[in-house]
């Protein structure tokens, strides 16, 4: 009956071309509604890739020396840092050829130091002493020819015995410069040539020991970084020759995403460009980083050009530690910034119904005189995706309250009632002031994206 009463008068309204929604509209009870703002902030155009996260650093660490392993240091998942042993080899051989070395070492820095000491004083005082006996021998030398000389002019002594005093004459001559020579030597000390000689031997030698301190290290397998050992290559009585591998070894902490990226987006993205990460093992959650690296040359199969995005330790947008908890092989999504940003209105996904030929949104009117708030709709044309939201081309102005939660019932005129948020007072009829907005919704240099998981639904 009541139907038929409401029906019979929007037929007399229309009759009398008075306009039949609002009197409709005024028969409804409001209707419950959450809104939220408009709001005007620059956004970036983005494109979604698919990629793989992989650690900063990867690499199959091997010995530099065969040898026999004698020691497995760190296992599958130990966390080693940068220069701690991973695993060793045997090294006896090598230790007993370093002693011998390390001890004619010292036998060469002993021989220089008494070249670079110089003569003893008492060495000297004995080189002195043979020179003053030589000269004393002499001049009894010379005493003695000479009183020969004076028994030859008598014939008081044969030729024989003259000719034993002058040898002896001459031998005390020699060996008299032999004994000044030697006392010269003594006081002049060693030749510098010696002493570069015996430098040259003691350099040869510790180049000797210090080959062999080198050789005893590389017989110990180390972390070329702080990583963690992701698998085995080998184990404790295993011969291993020259460069063969020990473990796999990768960092830890910042990891990269490497992503393919088609040829007509690679010209427009740069190094240090923001990129958003999400991953399956982690929904809802993302992840924030930057374009670490660029290369050059695509990929003649697939058409596309590496991009490594990294990630760092507190890159999760959500305030956790992020790049602690991506692991390498993960499936990611980048998100990359591709084109200018643009100022642009922004709408909740949710405010947008779908269902008809064009998306719209229902904006709150407040009342008048008391009257509750009503929603009129307007049609938009969606843009960029940018998180919870979605940029919007449509009549509307930074602060309109759009309808997120109740619009998939309204219609045009229909009042309604704004729900209160976080726990507010419910709204007074005929006020359509916003409900305090979620904290870090409003801000600035958002970022868009036009990927095929950001499609706009209809609000619930």
């Amino acid at each position: 009956m009541t139907r038929t009463l409401l029906l019979v008068t929007a037929a007399a309204a229309a009759l009398a071309g008075v306009p039949a929604a609002p009197a409709l509209a005024q028969q409804r009870p409001p209707s419950p509604v959450a809104v939220a703002p408009v709001v005007r902030e620059t956004v970036s155009p983005r494109r979604s890739f698919v990629g793989t996260v992989r650690a900063m650093q990867s690499a199959v660490v091997g010995c530099e020396s065969a040898g026999r392993v004698v020691e497995m240091n760190a296992r599958e998942g130990t966390r080693v840092a940068k220069g701690e042993a991973i695993a060793k080899l045997r090294t006896t051989t090598l230790e007993i050829a370093l002693r011998a070395a390390q001890a004619d070492l010292e036998l060469r820095r002993q021989e220089l130091a008494e070249l670079r000491a110089g003569t003893r004083p008492e060495e000297l005082r004995q080189s002195e002493s043979r020179a003053a006996a030589a000269k004393c021998e002499l001049e009894f030398a010379q005493w003695d020819d000479e009183s020969a000389d004076r028994l030859r002019e008598t014939g008081s002594i044969s030729e024989d015995e003259l000719r034993r005093v002058r040898l002896r004459l001459r031998t005390a001559q020699q060996e008299y410069a032999q004994a000044q020579a030697a006392l010269e030597l003594l006081r002049a000390g060693p030749r510098k040539e010696r002493i570069a000689q015996a430098e040259a031997r003691a350099a040869s030698q510790q180049a000797a020991v210090e080959r062999l301190d080198d050789e005893l290290e590389r017989r110990t397998i180390r972390a070329p970084f702080d990583g963690v050992v992701v698998a085995e290559r080998t184990e404790v009585g295993e011969w291993l020759a020259v460069g063969a591998p020990v473990v796999d070894f990768e960092s830890v902490g910042d990891v990269d995403v490497r992503v393919g990226v088609v040829e007509d987006v690679a010209p427009a993205l740069r190094v240090g460009g923001r990129a958003l990460v999400t991953v399956g093992a982690f929904p809802g959650r993302t992840f924030e980083g930057r374009i670490a690296t660029i290369v050059p040359r695509g990929d003649a199969r697939t058409r596309t050009f590496p991009v490594d995005v990294r990630v760092t330790s507190g890159g999760d947008a959500g305030g956790e530690v992020g790049a602690a908890r991506l692991a390498p092989g993960m499936f990611a999504r980048v998100s990359l910034e591709v084109g200018t940003p643009t100022p642009a209105l922004l709408v909740p996904k949710d405010a947008l119904v779908l269902g008809g030929r064009t998306p719209i949104v229902y904006v709150v009117v407040p009342g008048e005189e008391g009257a509750p708030a009503t929603v009129r709709p307007v049609p938009v044309r969606t843009g960029v995706a940018v998180a919870g939201s979605i940029a919007v081309e449509a009549q509307l102005a930074p602060g309109d309250l759009v309808v997120t939660r109740g619009n998939e019932r309204l219609r045009p005129g229909q009042p309604v009632t704004v729900l209160p948020a976080n726990g507010a007072r419910p709204a007074a009829k005929g006020d359509a002031r916003p409900p305090p907005a979620p904290a870090g919704e409003p801000g600035t240099g958002r970022d868009g994206d036009d990927s095929d998981d950001s499609s706009p639904e209809s609000g619930s």
